[in-house]
């Protein structure tokens, strides 16, 4: 098993990454490894992982709806009035009655199973669907009128409706009937005309739990029981995972929409501990993104694709562009989306994966019949849709959204941190790079030792270089020469090396000089739009 889960990491993780360097989504590449290493082609994955595949995923979605509710807008969601609420069902539903009419005379389905077909087919994946939009956010395509976070909050909404009555489908055609439910007062309903109540009911305690998990989480750990980031990142994880398993044993709640609620809310109660958990859900995710993939890829059947394989892209082409495409217009109508924006949803709202393959076999483990047909065209939707969508997303929404300001309290914002650190031949170059080297390991930075030649000092400049190396052994950094000006100098390499910061040190060797900054740092200071921190020569205040 251990030799399984190192073939799992590194497979996915060096695949994806060719798969990027051909300019295709990491995605792609993780999947395709997890059918070279699964029983349909090397058969190297241990059986016993393949056997939990479906517990790994579950854990996988959790860190990925937590990032997506770590990620959600309130101002942008309030902005956008019902169109969220809107894209959680109108697209959903029409595309499953889409699939359900055309599966009757294409698969010599009865309307129910082909029903149960759509509802399989219809859901949206949150593992390429949240990672996608959090990256548009991040570069602020679409923000201003908070798209990604209606498609966000839309996916989440409509896997809870989609898996709802989908678990009412596989009950009746495997039983043949559906139970009746009796409530309060004796009135009797049956389990369809219960299913308005048992969506609602879901959806109304899954942000109930959310909000008052949300609060607990932020009283304990404001309260220091942890000491890092780490361990606020290990709890606020667990949480999430009890929340997503609680519903297998008291079914009253969707535990997927508490666990966005979650994040969401954890933003409004307490937005520093919410930014170190985005954090560090970021770094789960590089881990989990691997095996969510690469397992996905080795649970595909790919035998029993061959037979359905012009059927099942004709009915999976019918239920997103008639079907869907109906939802789309109806969940946009009246709302400030023009055209382009609303076709955005066709590669942004798309993408099936996740869903597919936790659900895809169980109309056949249950003896439905068409249950095969079922699992290859859930198959199926999982080798299309995924890689389509994940490349989809960003190669259109330059092209068919505006760009906005982006808002790092809500999304992670990666940027390159690069020092320039300015210094000479004096004892003050030691203090500079002595402070450069700690915030350089503070926020993981590069630096750019950067020193001025006025005259030709070939031994000084060596043991410049020496100090450098020993000073800054363990940081990446670059030792750079240049000759003319010293504070224009200074300046144009900071813009050049896109430096965040410069550090330079303050000489001065006159009485008034000790109390003013030194003449070339103070031009470097009214000249330099990047900021200066300047460091005094410890020993020569002395």
């Amino acid at each position: 098993m251990l030799l399984s889960v190192v073939f799992i990491l590194l497979a996915g993780f060096f695949v994806g990454q060719i798969a990027r360097r051909f300019s295709a989504p990491g995605l792609i590449g993780m999947i395709l490894a997890g059918i070279m290493l699964g029983p349909q082609v090397a058969n190297i994955i241990h059986p016993d992982i393949l056997a939990t595949a479906s517990n790994l995923r579950t854990v996988a979605v959790m860190i990925i709806l937590m990032k997506a509710g770590l990620g959600l807008d309130r101002e942008k969601l309030k902005q956008q009035g019902t169109v969220a609420l809107r894209l959680g069902f109108l697209p959903a539903t029409t595309e499953a009655i889409a699939i359900a009419l055309i599966a009757i005379p294409l698969f010599h389905f009865d309307f129910l199973t082909g029903l149960l077909l759509g509802c399989i087919i219809g859901a949206e994946s949150p593992a390429v669907i949240v990672p996608a939009m959090l990256k548009l956010k991040s570069l602020g395509w679409g923000v201003t009128k908070g798209i990604p976070d209606a498609i966000l909050t839309g996916s989440a909404l409509s896997d809870v409706l989609l898996l709802l009555v989908f678990g009412l489908l596989v009950d009746f055609l495997a039983q043949g009937n559906a139970q009746n439910i009796t409530l309060l007062g004796g009135l009797t309903l049956t389990a369809w005309q219960f299913m308005p109540i048992q969506v609602l009911r879901e959806i109304v305690l899954g942000l109930l739990i959310g909000y008052l998990v949300a609060r607990l989480l932020v009283w304990f750990l404001v309260q220091k029981w942890t000491q890092n980031a780490v361990q606020d990142t290990l709890i606020a994880a667990c949480t999430a995972l009890f929340l997503v398993i609680l519903p297998q044993y008291w079914a009253y709640y969707s535990g997927y929409l508490a666990v966005m609620a979650m994040g969401f809310f954890l933003i409004e109660f307490d937005a520093p501990l919410a930014r170190r958990l985005r954090l560090g859900f970021d770094n789960l995710w590089i881990v989990a993104e691997i095996f969510l993939f690469v397992l996905l890829g080795a649970s595909i059947e790919l035998k029993v694709l061959g037979n359905i394989l012009l059927p099942g892209l004709f009915i999976l082409a019918v239920g997103t562009l008639i079907g869907r495409m109906l939802g789309w217009y109806l969940s946009t109508l009246g709302s400030n989306w023009n055209w382009r924006e609303r076709l955005f949803l066709l590669p942004g709202n798309s993408a099936k994966a996740t869903v597919q393959a936790a659900i895809g076999a169980i109309p056949l483990a249950r003896g439905i019949e068409g249950g095969d047909t079922i699992l290859a065209v859930a198959a199926l939707s999982i080798l299309v849709t995924a890689p389509l969508g994940a490349w989809a997303i960003p190669t259109f929404a330059p092209k068919l959204l505006q760009r906005g300001e982006v808002d790092p309290t809500k999304v992670t914002v990666s940027t390159r941190v690069i020092l320039l650190a300015a210094v000479d031949t004096s004892s003050t170059s030691t203090q500079v790079l002595t402070k450069t080297a700690a915030l350089a390991r503070r926020s993981d930075a590069e630096v750019i030792v950067l020193h001025i030649i006025n005259v030709a000092q070939a031994e000084s400049v060596e043991k410049l270089r020496l100090s450098t190396e020993q000073l800054l052994s363990d940081i990446r950094y670059k030792f750079v020469t240049l000759t003319g000006s010293v504070p224009e100098q200074i300046v144009q390499a900071a813009i050049d090396y896109q430096a965040s910061e410069i550090v330079m040190g303050k000489r001065g060797h006159q009485a008034w000089e000790q109390v003013l900054i030194g003449s070339v740092s103070q031009a470097v200071i009214e000249s330099s739009s990047v900021p200066v921190i300047v460091v005094e020569d410890s020993l020569a205040s002395k």
